[in-house]
């Protein structure tokens, strides 16, 4: 009898064939990008690529789909992808995301998450502890940083603030001290809170775009005296832009003699408490009452999950008060297993198997491994880039972070910006390297993620001579 059409959809044996086909595939992808052949990416421009997926809806054949997608995708296992903060995700993780995905269990509720929620527990837990946490201390994973930082803002209004907002609604007079240099996603979350412009209160950063704490206690009494209640402040571990990290331990006191709420967004360099080596940058971090720490960024974890932590376990339960009698019930015991009291989401990721399985076979030592790595190659490309001429480093990189330009003899300061911008742009649409771009203290810079573990000081000397042959061919193009 023919199959119906969900019959062949579903059907096991050729899932097995085409997983086969495209696990083969993916590895040769792997030993190619990380061989370094090829390039990083061949650039499309945005409508190019859209009109080529709407023809390959109509007349692509199944047989290509991964070729093409693996050939119009920037490869982050390249050593020359030098670009955003994405992990090149670890082969045994990203295999965890498929059986998570396979298995399509939400974990809302423990009996739709068995396996992946205990083990979301035992992950959670360690990093507590390496945070440097109490027994007290609970966690759980979520849907990556912003919804992360989000939560936890949630969690520091309904623990800090005199009224059950959550509850009675907002009528006004909340604020946030945060930096100004702080990832965009902090400014939103407050925003989405109503906490509006007057509720976000953004501390000046010093030269290196570091907090300046120094300004807090001036900045608090302003605000109380226009009659804001301020209820948390926030830290970068570190500032997403420049990578330099706020100072944790001042802000920690500071909290504690304001009664304030303290957050650590430790998205990017929070995973640091796994390295003996750079542990210290994170000092304070432990007087911290929620850390946010990204898996997929210096955990090769694939995208995309996020650690909340909480100093007292007991406060992530109060964020979200609500009756779901279909989902949650009450328990005399702590409900740790029923994720959707603690969580922004119902329905969410296993990602907790990917976590487990490279705890499991590879321990934490890896973590530590690959972070005290990258970070040792960015302050190596720091010392490259002194002992050259012509080149300017924005600040001595804390993380693997590095924020530099060229300055040409000769070339008028105002005329820095499109100079290496310029060069960024023809490096993009070259793709021999990956490297993206900032803008500190009103000058445009180049910057780069170190998140390779295949980059080598050899790939990093390659990209300055790419860019200074690319700048010498700008300056030639638009000499008069």
């Amino acid at each position: 009898m023919e199959k119906t059409l969900l019959e062949n959809a579903y059907d096991p044996q050729h899932f097995r064939e085409a997983g086969c086909r495209l696990v083969h595939r993916l590895a040769d992808h792997l030993s190619a990008a990380q061989g370094g052949f090829g390039k990083v990416l061949e650039y499309r421009e945005p409508r190019e690529a859209l009109a080529f997926w709407e023809e390959y809806l109509r007349n692509g054949t199944n047989d290509s789909f991964a070729g093409d997608v693996l050939e119009r995708i920037t490869r982050v296992h390249h050593p020359k992808y030098m670009g955003h903060q994405v992990a090149p995700p670890l082969p045994l993780a990203s295999l965890m995301a498929l059986l998570g995905g396979t298995l399509n269990n939400g974990m809302a509720v423990y009996e739709m998450g068995m396996a992946p929620t205990a083990m979301e527990r035992i992950v959670t837990d360690w990093l507590c502890r390496k945070v440097g946490y109490s027994d007290r201390a609970r966690g759980f994973l979520t849907s990556g940083g912003t919804l992360a930082n989000l939560t936890a803002l949630l969690s520091a209004r309904r623990n800090r603030a005199r009224h059950d907002i959550w509850n009675e609604g907002y009528s006004g007079g909340l604020a946030i001290l945060v930096s100004e240099a702080a990832h965009y996603c902090v400014d939103r979350a407050a925003r989405i809170m109503g906490l509006g412009t007057d509720g976000v209160l953004k501390v000046p950063v010093r030269e290196d775009f570091s907090m300046d704490t120094s300004l807090l206690p001036q900045m608090y009494r302003d605000a109380t005296s226009r009659g804001l209640e301020v209820f948390a402040l926030v830290g970068s571990a570190p500032c997403t832009a420049t990578g330099t990290h706020d100072d944790l331990r001042a802000q920690a006191e500071f909290c504690r003699e304001k009664n304030l709420w303290f957050h650590v967004d430790g998205a990017h360099g929070g995973a640091a408490v796994c390295s003996e080596k750079y542990r210290h940058i994170l000092s304070g971090i432990d007087g911290a009452d929620s850390v946010v720490i990204d898996g997929h960024k210096m955990m090769g974890m694939p995208v995309i999950t996020t650690a909340l932590l909480f100093r007292e376990g007991a406060d992530s339960y109060t964020t979200f008060s609500q009756e779901a009698e279909y989902l949650l019930t009450e328990t005399p015991e702590e409900d740790w297993y029923n994720g959707a009291k603690r969580t922004f989401e119902c329905t969410k990721l296993t990602s907790a198997l990917s976590w487990y399985a490279v705890l499991h076979q590879y321990g934490e030592g890896i973590f530590g491994a690959y972070l005290d790595r990258q970070y040792d190659l960015a302050r190596e490309f720091a010392r490259m880039l002194d002992g050259r001429e012509r080149w300017e480093l924005f600040a001595h990189p804390q993380s693997n972070i590095l924020c530099f330009r060229w300055v040409p003899a000769g070339v008028p300061e105002e005329a820095l910006d499109n100079l290496n911008a310029r060069m960024r742009q023809l490096v993009l649409e070259q793709g021999q390297f990956y490297l993206v771009q900032t803008r500190l203290q009103g000058r445009y810079y180049l910057r780069t993620t170190l998140m390779n573990p295949f980059t080598e000081p050899k790939d990093l000397e390659s990209l300055v001579d790419h860019l200074e042959a690319l700048g010498h061919r700008v300056m030639k193009e638009s000499a008069p």
